[in-house]
């Protein structure tokens, strides 16, 4: 697996926000999509991982987009996390 620095997170209140978010996304820059965590309450967060630039790029073109369609509630960017948060992530098989 490669490493990629940023980590990118959008969370929004409902599937389709997310999967808009989610597309828009891997459109917009080049990351790569690492998964969704469904964290109750009807809320989603999707994630990518990429360069720093590209992912500030793709989660403000997530946000545009989710905002669109559903509610966004929050958009983040982690430019290089600890290599303690790395553990709990969703691994990028095959990249």
């Amino acid at each position: 697996m490669a490493k990629y620095d940023a980590l990118g997170m959008i969370e929004t209140k409902g599937l389709v926000g997310s999967i808009e978010a989610a597309d828009a996304m891997v459109k917009a820059a080049n990351v790569y999509l690492i998964g969704r965590e469904f964290v109750g309450g009807g809320l989603v967060t999707v994630m990518v991982r990429g360069d720093v630039g590209a992912v500030k790029a793709a989660t403000d073109a997530g946000a545009a987009a989710a905002q669109r369609v559903g509610e966004l509630l929050s958009v983040h960017v982690i430019p290089r996390p600890h290599v303690e948060v790395e553990g709990i992530l969703p691994s990028i098989e095959g990249k």
